[in-house]
């Protein structure tokens, strides 16, 4: 029974000792899984406010040289009584106001006439006259009209301005005058205060889809419009390449157009009798439109800003017990 126990020990410790070498050499047959739980990676958001970027249009600097300066010459038997050269630092209050408004004027014009300086300015003795492309108001554009309306008219005489106009399809510049009567509410007939009963003489206008030609024309009761009477001046170069002096003679028979001194058109009164108004005091407009029935419209590669340049208005009359 001793022996049995004994053995019996032994064959337990045997075991026991089986067990523990299996245990050790389980590191080498097997791995266990092994889980680790990684904290989430916390994600910073920055958030940086967005930049104001501002846009501020160019200032539009205009760069011309003036031109020679012409000496004031009276035609024979008259002598000067007005003008305006330009050379102050503004445009001159008692000479000159403005047309303000956007309507298409009767014509389909494109823009906007203001009284800003940016449309309208002395520079360099000149009298600059700016046609800008910009939203204006309900128009697209903007350019200035200025008259001489209340302030200086006149009745008969020899009329010049010298002028240099822009170039490009849609543009037209014009120097030109209108009755006195125009927009008065005192007058008995009230038809004869609307144009154009009130009379028109265009001395001047050009237009850039024709830019050899100057064109000079009357307006009246029967003659308006596409009915107007006039002439054009046909010059062999560009009218824009160059300054130009545009000029009427206007006396009791009628009204003669001049282009730098030499006569191209004549129109008397009998041609319409006793529709010839152009027996009151005129006075005058200078002014850049922009697109319109008579030059159509603004041409797609037109670049703007464009400027029509003045150097001078003058006045001259017949001279007094002469």
């Amino acid at each position: 029974m001793r022996t049995h126990r004994s053995h019996r020990k032994i064959w337990l410790l045997v075991a026991a000792l089986a067990l523990l070498v299996a245990a050790c050499g389980s590191d080498d047959d097997a791995t266990a899984d092994v889980t680790t739980t990684v904290a989430p990676a916390t994600t910073t958001t920055t958030t940086v406010p967005a930049t104001t970027t501002t846009t501020v249009p160019p200032t539009t600097t205009t760069t011309i040289a003036s031109p020679d300066v012409v000496p004031i010459e009276a035609p024979e038997g008259m002598e000067l009584v007005w003008s305006d050269e330009f050379d102050g630092e503004m445009i001159n209050a008692a000479n000159w106001n403005y047309d303000i408004g956007g309507w298409g004027w009767g014509n389909g014009e494109s823009q906007y006439y203001t009284d800003r300086l940016e449309n309208a300015r002395i520079q360099n003795g000149l009298l600059v006259i700016e046609g800008r492309q910009e939203r204006f108001e309900d128009n697209y554009y903007t350019s200035a009209r200025l008259k001489t309306q209340g302030l200086q008219e006149f009745q008969y005489g020899y009329f010049e301005a010298r002028v240099k106009v822009p170039d490009g399809f849609g543009m037209w510049p014009a120097f030109w005058m209108i009755g006195t009567n125009f927009g008065r509410e005192d007058m008995e007939n009230p038809e004869d205060s609307n144009w154009p009963n009130v009379g028109e003489i265009d001395i001047m206008e050009f237009i850039g889809k024709e830019p050899t030609v100057a064109f000079g024309t009357i307006h009246g009761p029967g003659y308006a419009g596409a009915g107007s009477l006039g002439s054009r001046y046909l010059y062999d170069e560009p009218i824009p390449d160059e300054w130009h002096t545009y000029a009427i003679e206007w006396d009791f028979d009628g009204i003669r157009w001049f282009f730098d001194g030499e006569q191209y058109g004549e129109k008397s009164r009998d041609i319409v009798g006793d529709r010839w108004v152009f027996d009151q005091p005129f006075f005058f407009i200078l002014n850049l439109a922009l697109g319109g029935t008579m030059p159509g419209p603004i041409g797609l590669d037109v670049e703007f800003p464009k400027y029509m340049y003045v150097d001078h208005v003058r006045v001259y009359q017949p001279i007094a017990d002469q």
